[in-house]
Protein backbone atom coordinates (compact mmCIF):
# COMPACT_ATOMS: atom_id res chain seq x y z
CA UNK A 1 0.00 0.00 0.00
CA UNK A 2 1.31 3.74 -0.48
CA UNK A 3 1.31 4.70 3.18
CA UNK A 4 1.57 8.48 4.65
CA UNK A 5 2.78 8.36 8.16
CA UNK A 6 1.62 11.07 10.49
CA UNK A 7 3.72 11.36 14.39
CA UNK A 8 5.83 13.87 16.12
CA UNK A 9 7.27 13.11 19.13
CA UNK A 10 10.38 10.34 19.72
CA UNK A 11 8.15 7.53 20.60
CA UNK A 12 6.58 7.60 17.07
CA UNK A 13 10.17 6.67 15.55
CA UNK A 14 10.40 3.02 16.44
CA UNK A 15 7.33 2.85 14.22
CA UNK A 16 8.17 5.11 11.47
CA UNK A 17 11.49 2.95 10.80
CA UNK A 18 9.05 -0.28 10.92
CA UNK A 19 7.02 1.49 8.61
CA UNK A 20 9.90 2.95 6.42
CA UNK A 21 11.57 -0.83 6.29
CA UNK A 22 8.42 -2.63 5.28
CA UNK A 23 7.33 -3.22 1.85
CA UNK A 24 4.54 -0.67 1.86
CA UNK A 25 5.07 2.22 0.15
CA UNK A 26 6.29 5.26 2.56
CA UNK A 27 5.22 8.45 0.47
CA UNK A 28 5.15 11.17 2.98
CA UNK A 29 5.64 11.84 6.60
CA UNK A 30 3.08 14.72 8.44
CA UNK A 31 4.89 16.16 11.52
CA UNK A 32 3.96 19.14 13.27
CA UNK A 33 5.17 22.57 12.41
CA UNK A 34 9.08 23.23 14.18
CA UNK A 35 8.40 24.37 17.60
CA UNK A 36 10.60 26.38 19.96
CA UNK A 37 13.34 24.31 21.63
CA UNK A 38 16.24 24.78 24.06
CA UNK A 39 17.37 27.87 26.24
CA UNK A 40 17.42 30.32 22.70
CA UNK A 41 13.99 28.84 21.84
CA UNK A 42 15.35 27.97 17.93
CA UNK A 43 12.57 26.45 16.40
CA UNK A 44 13.38 22.81 15.91
CA UNK A 45 11.60 20.05 13.17
CA UNK A 46 9.75 17.56 15.47
CA UNK A 47 12.04 13.99 15.81
CA UNK A 48 9.86 12.52 13.25
CA UNK A 49 10.45 15.25 10.98
CA UNK A 50 14.52 15.31 11.31
CA UNK A 51 14.04 11.28 10.75
CA UNK A 52 12.25 11.26 7.84
CA UNK A 53 14.94 13.78 5.96
CA UNK A 54 17.36 11.15 7.20
CA UNK A 55 14.99 8.77 5.16
CA UNK A 56 14.66 10.92 2.54
CA UNK A 57 11.16 10.84 2.69
CA UNK A 58 8.91 14.32 1.94
CA UNK A 59 7.81 16.07 5.10
CA UNK A 60 4.53 17.74 5.59
CA UNK A 61 3.91 20.34 7.99
CA UNK A 62 0.88 21.51 8.48
CA UNK A 63 -0.78 24.71 11.06
CA UNK A 64 -3.15 22.39 11.13
CA UNK A 65 -4.99 19.14 9.13
CA UNK A 66 -8.28 21.32 8.37
CA UNK A 67 -5.84 23.26 5.91
CA UNK A 68 -7.29 23.08 2.96
CA UNK A 69 -4.10 23.14 1.13
CA UNK A 70 -2.77 20.20 3.11
CA UNK A 71 -5.71 18.03 2.17
CA UNK A 72 -5.16 18.95 -1.62
CA UNK A 73 -1.52 17.81 -0.75
CA UNK A 74 -2.18 14.59 0.97
CA UNK A 75 -4.79 14.28 -1.93
CA UNK A 76 -1.77 14.41 -4.51
CA UNK A 77 0.06 11.39 -2.96
CA UNK A 78 -2.72 8.84 -3.24
CA UNK A 79 -2.21 7.20 -0.08
CA UNK A 80 -4.37 3.90 0.35
CA UNK A 81 -3.96 4.13 4.89
CA UNK A 82 -2.20 6.77 7.28
CA UNK A 83 -0.70 5.19 9.71
CA UNK A 84 -0.96 7.12 13.19
CA UNK A 85 1.95 7.43 16.06
CA UNK A 86 1.60 10.46 18.52
CA UNK A 87 0.50 13.09 15.69
CA UNK A 88 -0.72 15.41 18.54
CA UNK A 89 -3.42 17.04 16.19
CA UNK A 90 -7.55 16.65 15.78
CA UNK A 91 -8.14 15.28 12.40
CA UNK A 92 -11.26 16.48 11.13
CA UNK A 93 -13.48 14.50 9.01
CA UNK A 94 -12.60 15.87 5.94
CA UNK A 95 -9.07 14.77 6.31
CA UNK A 96 -10.09 11.46 7.97
CA UNK A 97 -11.93 10.61 4.15
CA UNK A 98 -8.78 11.08 1.93
CA UNK A 99 -7.48 7.62 2.43
CA UNK A 100 -9.55 4.46 1.60
CA UNK A 101 -8.52 2.52 4.87
CA UNK A 102 -8.78 5.58 6.90
CA UNK A 103 -5.79 7.02 9.07
CA UNK A 104 -4.84 3.49 11.59
CA UNK A 105 -3.51 4.85 14.94
CA UNK A 106 -0.94 2.96 17.27
CA UNK A 107 -2.65 4.00 20.80
CA UNK A 108 -0.33 2.75 23.78
CA UNK A 109 -3.30 1.19 25.98
CA UNK A 110 -5.74 -1.45 25.73
CA UNK A 111 -8.48 0.00 24.54
CA UNK A 112 -11.10 1.30 25.51
CA UNK A 113 -8.85 1.85 28.46
CA UNK A 114 -7.06 4.99 28.93
CA UNK A 115 -8.43 6.76 25.69
CA UNK A 116 -6.64 10.12 25.68
CA UNK A 117 -3.12 12.13 25.40
CA UNK A 118 -1.44 10.33 28.77
CA UNK A 119 -2.13 6.30 28.86
CA UNK A 120 0.99 5.11 29.71
CA UNK A 121 1.69 8.00 32.92
CA UNK A 122 -2.13 7.26 33.79
CA UNK A 123 -1.74 2.92 33.77
CA UNK A 124 1.09 3.87 35.81
CA UNK A 125 -0.34 5.88 38.11
CA UNK A 126 -3.60 3.73 38.64
CA UNK A 127 -1.47 0.62 39.44
CA UNK A 128 -2.59 -1.32 36.37
CA UNK A 129 -0.52 -4.91 36.33
CA UNK A 130 -0.69 -5.03 32.30
CA UNK A 131 -1.31 -2.30 29.77
CA UNK A 132 -0.07 -2.36 26.15
CA UNK A 133 -0.60 -0.97 22.86
CA UNK A 134 -3.86 -1.32 19.94
CA UNK A 135 -4.60 -0.14 16.88
CA UNK A 136 -7.89 1.44 15.63
CA UNK A 137 -9.15 3.21 13.08
CA UNK A 138 -9.80 7.07 13.21
CA UNK A 139 -13.23 8.45 13.89
CA UNK A 140 -14.03 12.03 15.37
CA UNK A 141 -14.57 11.07 18.98
CA UNK A 142 -11.29 10.44 20.42
CA UNK A 143 -10.37 7.16 20.72
CA UNK A 144 -13.10 5.21 20.09
CA UNK A 145 -12.36 4.11 16.85
CA UNK A 146 -12.97 0.05 15.67
CA UNK A 147 -9.79 -1.64 17.00
CA UNK A 148 -7.61 -4.03 14.23
CA UNK A 149 -5.02 -5.77 16.46
CA UNK A 150 -3.59 -5.13 19.97
CA UNK A 151 -0.82 -6.44 22.18
CA UNK A 152 0.19 -6.19 26.05
CA UNK A 153 3.09 -5.47 28.03
CA UNK A 154 3.49 -6.35 31.55
CA UNK A 155 4.18 -3.03 33.99
CA UNK A 156 7.50 -3.50 36.05
CA UNK A 157 7.65 -2.56 39.94
CA UNK A 158 10.37 -0.05 39.17
CA UNK A 159 8.73 1.66 35.69
CA UNK A 160 8.72 4.91 34.61
CA UNK A 161 6.15 6.20 32.23
CA UNK A 162 9.57 6.81 29.95
CA UNK A 163 10.13 2.94 30.87
CA UNK A 164 7.49 1.70 29.86
CA UNK A 165 6.78 3.77 26.51
CA UNK A 166 10.11 2.97 25.41
CA UNK A 167 8.78 -0.84 24.75
CA UNK A 168 5.30 -0.10 24.31
CA UNK A 169 6.59 2.08 21.20
CA UNK A 170 9.20 -0.55 20.29
CA UNK A 171 6.38 -3.51 20.40
CA UNK A 172 3.78 -1.01 18.83
CA UNK A 173 5.88 -0.67 16.03
CA UNK A 174 5.89 -4.23 14.99
CA UNK A 175 1.92 -4.09 15.49
CA UNK A 176 1.44 -1.66 13.43
CA UNK A 177 3.53 -2.78 10.51
CA UNK A 178 0.90 -6.26 10.91
CA UNK A 179 -2.20 -4.16 10.61
CA UNK A 180 -1.35 -2.53 7.67
CA UNK A 181 -0.18 -6.12 6.58
CA UNK A 182 -3.80 -7.45 7.33
CA UNK A 183 -5.30 -4.32 6.10
CA UNK A 184 -3.89 -4.87 2.84
CA UNK A 185 -4.85 -8.76 2.19
CA UNK A 186 -8.25 -8.12 3.72
CA UNK A 187 -7.43 -10.79 6.73
CA UNK A 188 -7.93 -7.82 9.51
CA UNK A 189 -11.15 -6.82 10.44
CA UNK A 190 -12.01 -3.76 12.08
CA UNK A 191 -14.31 -4.30 15.68
CA UNK A 192 -15.95 -1.66 17.10
CA UNK A 193 -14.84 -1.07 20.82
CA UNK A 194 -16.87 -2.30 23.68
CA UNK A 195 -19.16 0.34 25.69
CA UNK A 196 -18.04 -1.06 29.07
CA UNK A 197 -14.28 -0.45 30.83
CA UNK A 198 -13.89 3.20 29.12
CA UNK A 199 -11.43 5.41 30.89
CA UNK A 200 -9.70 8.57 30.04
CA UNK A 201 -6.34 9.73 30.33
CA UNK A 202 -6.30 13.38 29.50
CA UNK A 203 -2.53 15.13 29.70
CA UNK A 204 -1.03 15.45 33.20
CA UNK A 205 -0.22 19.02 33.99
CA UNK A 206 2.66 20.18 36.17
CA UNK A 207 0.42 21.10 38.94
CA UNK A 208 -0.86 17.29 38.91
CA UNK A 209 2.68 16.08 39.61
CA UNK A 210 2.63 18.17 43.06
CA UNK A 211 3.47 15.36 45.79
CA UNK A 212 1.02 15.24 48.76
CA UNK A 213 3.25 13.94 51.66
CA UNK A 214 -0.20 12.50 53.32
CA UNK A 215 -0.75 10.28 51.19
CA UNK A 216 0.41 6.43 51.30
CA UNK A 217 3.72 5.69 50.68
CA UNK A 218 2.67 3.12 47.34
CA UNK A 219 0.12 6.01 45.82
CA UNK A 220 3.48 8.37 45.90
CA UNK A 221 5.67 5.62 44.17
CA UNK A 222 3.07 5.53 41.09
CA UNK A 223 2.31 9.32 41.00
CA UNK A 224 6.46 9.59 40.83
CA UNK A 225 7.06 6.83 38.43
CA UNK A 226 3.77 8.48 36.45
CA UNK A 227 5.45 12.15 35.94
CA UNK A 228 9.09 10.41 35.31
CA UNK A 229 10.51 12.00 32.82
CA UNK A 230 7.63 14.63 31.94
CA UNK A 231 6.39 16.57 33.54
CA UNK A 232 8.58 15.39 36.62
CA UNK A 233 6.82 15.25 40.10
CA UNK A 234 7.78 17.58 42.33
CA UNK A 235 7.48 19.40 46.12
CA UNK A 236 7.64 22.31 48.06
CA UNK A 237 10.84 22.61 50.08
CA UNK A 238 11.59 25.64 51.91
CA UNK A 239 9.42 28.25 49.51
CA UNK A 240 11.18 26.53 46.39
CA UNK A 241 10.19 23.61 44.44
CA UNK A 242 12.45 20.34 44.51
CA UNK A 243 11.78 17.60 41.63
CA UNK A 244 12.20 14.09 42.59
CA UNK A 245 13.22 10.64 40.87
CA UNK A 246 11.71 8.36 41.24
CA UNK A 247 11.64 6.90 45.53
CA UNK A 248 11.33 3.31 47.06
CA UNK A 249 9.66 2.37 50.27
CA UNK A 250 11.52 1.47 53.35
CA UNK A 251 9.84 -0.09 56.52
CA UNK A 252 10.58 2.86 58.23
CA UNK A 253 7.93 5.12 59.86
CA UNK A 254 7.87 9.33 59.99
CA UNK A 255 5.14 11.80 59.95
CA UNK A 256 3.82 13.12 56.80
CA UNK A 257 6.61 15.15 55.10
CA UNK A 258 9.33 15.20 58.01
CA UNK A 259 12.82 13.98 56.82
CA UNK A 260 15.11 11.43 58.34
CA UNK A 261 18.50 12.48 57.05
CA UNK A 262 21.71 10.05 57.10
CA UNK A 263 25.07 9.99 55.54
CA UNK A 264 23.84 8.02 52.74
CA UNK A 265 20.13 8.37 52.45
CA UNK A 266 17.31 10.80 52.87
CA UNK A 267 14.22 9.44 54.01
CA UNK A 268 10.83 11.58 54.07
CA UNK A 269 7.05 10.47 55.74
CA UNK A 270 4.42 9.73 54.39
CA UNK A 271 0.44 8.53 55.83
CA UNK A 272 2.02 4.98 55.89
CA UNK A 273 5.74 4.00 55.30
CA UNK A 274 8.94 6.38 54.76
CA UNK A 275 10.09 6.76 51.30
CA UNK A 276 13.45 6.91 50.17
CA UNK A 277 14.60 9.92 47.87
CA UNK A 278 16.30 9.20 44.73
CA UNK A 279 17.70 11.61 42.88
CA UNK A 280 16.64 15.21 43.35
CA UNK A 281 16.74 18.37 41.61
CA UNK A 282 16.33 21.72 43.34
CA UNK A 283 15.51 24.85 42.02
CA UNK A 284 18.42 26.47 39.30
CA UNK A 285 20.92 23.52 40.01
CA UNK A 286 21.61 20.15 38.46
CA UNK A 287 19.74 17.08 39.46
CA UNK A 288 21.45 15.05 42.11
CA UNK A 289 21.49 12.36 44.46
CA UNK A 290 19.28 13.05 47.69
CA UNK A 291 22.32 12.45 49.91
CA UNK A 292 24.79 14.96 48.15
CA UNK A 293 21.55 17.72 48.09
CA UNK A 294 20.73 17.24 51.99
CA UNK A 295 24.47 17.60 52.39
CA UNK A 296 25.45 20.85 50.18
CA UNK A 297 21.85 22.49 52.10
CA UNK A 298 22.75 21.21 55.20
CA UNK A 299 19.95 19.61 56.51
CA UNK A 300 18.95 17.80 59.26
CA UNK A 301 16.50 15.53 60.97
CA UNK A 302 13.35 16.78 61.60
CA UNK A 303 13.16 19.59 58.58
CA UNK A 304 10.13 19.17 56.53
CA UNK A 305 8.28 19.39 53.25
CA UNK A 306 5.51 21.67 52.61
Amino acid sequence: MRVVFAGTPEPALPALGAVAASHHELVAVVTRPDAPSGRGRRLTPSPVALRADELGVPVLKPDHPRDPSFQDELKALLPDCCPVVAYGALLPRSALDIPPHGWVNLHFSLLPAWRGAAPVQHALWSGDEVTGATTFRIVPALDAGPTFGVMTERVRPTDTAGDLLARLAEGGADLLVRTLDGIEDGSLEAREQPTDGISLAPKIEVADAEVDWTRPAVLLDRQVRACTPAPGAWATFQGERVKLAPVTLTETSLPPGELSVGKHEVLVGTSTVAVRLGEVKPFGKRQMPAADWARGARLVSGTRFA
